[in-house]
């Protein structure tokens, strides 16, 4: 008779956590779940194991997460990093917008973490103003669940709008287009019943909307009260704009202050989501803020070695959510990690040069049996 399953036992423990009221860093949980899972992982996913031998790091020389091999994001694109049977598959999420082979794929036999994730950092930094229970009507200028199944944008956008969305929530960008008369019609409903809303999309989306409302000559005011969010980058889909001139131009069309206009980060490889702190903290500068199952670090892009707070290098997340696949990614920004939140609380700069491509290179040699220190 098979004993306990160590992934399940972690898994019970990080949904009771993301459970709770208390929304604060716990560094000994955190560290005692990402060391069980490291070993989970590398026992289980092939791949992620020769990754981590070729840096020469086992579960028995890992003593802390930040010492936890972090995978490039341009591995998701060379390998299957799951550490479970590939028919056990529920569903697989792609990276968009790449033009250099195979998009990146995270692949999950359980949805469970990724929704426990979403909804109490959605919750705490994008409705902090809603009695529990209460909902609010959700646009989104996004493409829906269905018409974009291996999106995790959307499917993220779907799980907010069943939790949290209310009687007029919908999806407005239909076969790659933006609804603005479906868009125009519900705010007008919010309008006149005096209800704010929340109003989701893609950067690049929301530039079309900007566009699109110029071309007519008047903006489109959302009801006092509402507020935005924006998230993902541009990929030659629109005009390029800073995220500065963004939320200037956003306020200006949709009659909402900028500090009621929030920036998501996240990315496909990850089940964890990080916002800007405005909503949640008035008044507070802005900075990317991430539930306490997240840790964020920034490195040295040439040595690697972890930086000290305000100092700028690779930002690296350890997200616990990540059960299925691997709980340490280094992504391709550069940016810095500020004092005193260390599961939280940076900012984020922009893309480091070439970062994806050696990503792939270095996952191509050390997953397929290469060994290379560092």
């Amino acid at each position: 008779m098979s004993g306990p399953d160590p992934r399940r036992e972690v898994e019970q423990e990080l949904l009771a956590w993301m459970a709770e009221d208390r929304f604060t860093p716990d560094r000994e949980r955190f560290e005692r779940l990402a060391l069980a899972l490291f070993r989970i992982q590398f026992e289980r996913c092939e791949p992620y194991r020769r990754f981590c031998l070729g840096r020469g790091r086992t579960p028995e020389n890992v003593a802390a997460s930040e010492e936890i091999p972090a995978v490039p994001t341009g591995a998701f694109k060379e390998v299957p990093l799951r550490g479970f049977a590939p028919e056990a598959t529920v569903r697989t999420f792609r990276t968009s917008g790449t033009t250099r082979g195979r998009p990146g794929e995270l692949h999950l036999d359980t949805t469970a973490l990724y929704d426990a994730s979403l909804c109490p950092s959605f919750r705490r930094f994008l409705l902090p103003d809603l009695l529990p229970g209460e909902r609010i009507p959700i646009r989104v200028l996004a493409p829906s669940e269905d018409e974009a199944p291996h999106s995790s944008l959307s499917y993220m956008f779907a799980r907010a709008i069943e939790t949290f969305g209310e009687c007029g929530s919908g999806f407005d960008l239909r076969g790659g287009a933006l609804d603005l008369g479906g868009l125009e019609a519900a705010v007008e409903e919010a309008q006149r019943v005096s209800r704010p809303i929340l109003l989701c999309g893609t950067a690049f989306a929301f530039v079309h909307l900007v566009d699109a409302l110029a071309a007519r000559g008047r903006g489109l005011p959302l009801p006092p009260g509402s507020r935005l969010m924006e998230t993902g980058g541009y990929k030659g889909r629109s005009r390029t704009l800073a995220p500065e001139a963004l939320r200037r131009e956003l306020a200006a069309s949709l009659d909402v202050p900028e500090e009621r206009i929030v920036n998501q980060y996240g990315m496909t490889e990850l089940a964890s989501q990080f916002h800007d702190s405005v909503l949640r903290f008035p008044g507070s500068p802005r900075r990317k803020l991430g539930p306490p199952w997240a840790r964020v670090l920034a490195r040295d892009p040439n040595s690697g070695k972890l930086l000290p707070p305000g100092e700028v290098g690779v930002l690296e997340i350890i997200d616990l959510a990540n059960t299925g696949s691997v709980l340490a990614v280094e992504t391709a920004d550069l940016g810095r990690v500020y004092p005193g939140e260390p599961f939280g609380g940076f900012e984020v700069l922009g893309r480091e040069a070439g970062a994806e491509e050696r990503g792939c290179s270095l996952a191509a040699e050390l997953m397929l049996g290469g060994r290379v220190q560092r």
